[in-house]
């Protein structure tokens, strides 16, 4: 069997079976079928173990860049390759969720990155709906007084 380097290092830090096959999207079969190939004990049974913070599975989903970027590692939807965070039993898009973490709400409408770089997850790098709008007329405003130029 060829074994997913992914759900191996997850097995190899103890999480349950379960809580894997939600973070990474896949069949809990696989995670078991991985765990035996490693040759690692059958998890115990008893309490289940809470699940990790939503900020615990953006970091270990995602990769810290230059420039403070931050780059998306962990699961995506296979048809629309949205990148996805799984937590909870909810399957959250990862901008949406570092865009929560970052500023303390909701966004409006879809978060989307600011600082140039495609996919970049950085919560400081992400704007919603009305504060792209709101940037929007701060360029006009300052086109029109400085004529495009500083």
């Amino acid at each position: 069997m060829k074994v997913r380097a992914d759900v191996a290092e997850l097995l190899k830090t103890g999480k349950p079976e379960r809580q894997i096959a939600q973070e990474l999207g896949i069949d809990r079969a696989t995670v078991r079928r991985t765990r035996e190939a490693l040759g690692l004990p059958a998890p115990r049974r008893g309490k289940r173990s809470k699940y990790p913070s939503l900020v615990d599975v953006l970091r270990g989903n995602s990769e810290p860049l230059d420039d403070e970027h931050v780059r998306w590692t962990g699961y995506r939807d296979a048809r629309s390759n949205t990148p996805l965070v799984l937590h909870g039993g909810q399957r959250i898009p990862a901008p949406r969720a570092a865009f929560q973490l970052h500023y303390g709400r909701e966004p409006v409408g879809k978060p989307l990155p600011t600082c140039g770089m495609h996919g970049c997850i950085a919560g400081e790098h992400l704007a919603d709906r009305p504060m792209r709008e709101a940037n929007a007329r701060v360029d006009v405003l300052f086109d029109a007084i400085f004529g495009g130029s500083v």
